[in-house]
């Protein structure tokens, strides 16, 4: 795939899954449905994969116009393209609205059909899992991150990240390849609670490991122990009448746990003085229950292997979440086990809004046991460093075994 100057242009497809993530911030575990998309929407949830679009042409700039671009049309890929400076071929049109994962293989086997260099396609697993199943291993993909779980390997850390990898295919560069994983797990069985993931298939994905995120991984059943000491280190600090807001994952249920309360697990809980206040809460939820809560603090762990504090799996915690709880309240914990999977690898954070991100980012203070803390590299995901330029993420982390 060499399309340095005088070779053809780089032959792009673009496939959008218009309604990916739009059961994050208003806490549903997914989109996948027309029942829960309607349900999303009555919560004020908006899709995310328009946008996600959005920054990956902005990143690219005047690289759009040297690209050749075939697209599904509407929303599914045309419509993000105009107005962008890119040389459109459309190749076809969802069947109805709003499109299906039909559509998306439909588009998908088609964009393989006429002959592209590169896909790319904006979703969650979901729509993975159905480019996965038209195209296989037999063009390279990337994948923009826009929805709620992104549990496979298929994926760019951020839109700023998968435009970097076109860049460099566009000129002429070379790129790695590598086999990602892709996974999906039950929607409903996840809304109960359970995590019940499958591999569906693999994919050759573009970008280097700085570039793509990992695929998730479970937390072994030996950390119990640890993340009970953890646990008990974040109720010793809580403050009479203080909302805690419990974020997603097993690290952070070991609170609930310690407590004795029954949470949502995979979902957003509000705990103070000792009683459960409310449970799997979305957006709005969390926002209207902060007004009667002038004192209060966020716990979030990072995603096992991939390494996200904020953006996959608890878009319920929306930028004015985070905002209104204030960044100084942000507690991250982990196992010193996760932050060991990650080998040297950031933290990162992807709330979708830009500017939040880096003001979140930084050295911050990771909880991995009842007094211990490790400090520990956080970024935006635009900030990520290209492939080639070191990143200085493999320095050790300093320990902050005592704190005040």
């Amino acid at each position: 795939m060499n399309h340095s100057q005088g070779a053809a242009p780089l032959r792009v497809g673009l496939v959008i899954n218009p309604w990916a993530g739009v059961g994050g911030p208003a806490g549903l575990r997914g989109s996948d449905g027309d029942d829960i998309r309607r349900e999303a929407v009555a919560r004020g949830s908006l899709p995310r994969a328009s946008e996600r679009v959005r920054r990956f042409l902005a990143a690219l700039g005047p690289v759009v116009g040297g690209i050749r671009w075939l697209a599904w049309g509407g929303a599914m890929g045309a419509d993000s393209l105009a107005g962008s400076g890119a040389a459109v071929t459309v190749l076809g049109w969802p069947a109805a609205e709003p499109s299906a994962a039909a559509d998306t293989r439909e588009a998908a086997g088609a964009l393989l059909a006429a002959g592209i260099d590169l896909l790319v396609f904006a979703g969650g697993d979901g729509t993975a899992r159905d480019v996965c199943a038209a195209v296989g291993t037999r063009v390279p993909v990337i994948g923009l991150p826009a929805g709620v779980k992104m549990y496979s390997g298929v994926f760019a850390v951020s839109p700023e990240a998968a435009a970097d990898v076109v860049a460099r295919l566009a000129s002429g560069r070379p790129v790695p390849l590598e086999t990602g994983d892709v996974r999906d797990i039950d929607e409903e069985a996840f809304r109960h609670d359970r995590v019940q993931s499958r591999h569906f298939g693999d994919m050759l994905v573009a970008g280097s490991s700085t570039q793509l995120q990992h695929v998730k991984c479970g937390t072994p059943l030996d950390e119990a122990l640890v993340r009970d000491d953890i646990a008990a280190g974040v109720l010793e600090r809580l403050e009479p009448g203080q909302l805690c807001l419990v974020g997603t994952g097993t690290t952070p249920a070991a609170i609930l746990q310690a407590m004795g309360l029954e949470g949502s697990l995979l979902g957003i809980d509000a705990v103070c003085d000792g009683r459960l206040v409310a449970s799997d809460l979305d957006a709005g939820g969390i926002l209207r229950l902060l007004d009667a809560y002038p004192s209060r603090c966020l716990v979030v762990t990072a995603t096992g292997g991939q390494g996200f504090v904020l953006g996959r799996g608890n878009q319920q915690l929306s930028p004015d979440v985070v905002r209104r709880v204030g960044v100084e309240n942000l507690v991250i914990i982990a196992t010193p086990a996760k932050l060991a999977a990650l080998q040297g690898r950031a933290l990162c954070v992807d709330t979708g809004d830009l500017a939040l991100d880096h003001e979140l980012a930084g050295l911050r203070p990771v909880w991995t046991g009842f007094s211990s803390r490790v400090l520990y590299p956080l970024r935006a995901v635009d900030a990520l460093a290209p492939e080639g330029v070191d990143s200085g993420e493999s320095e050790a982390c300093a320990s902050v075994p005592n704190p005040p």
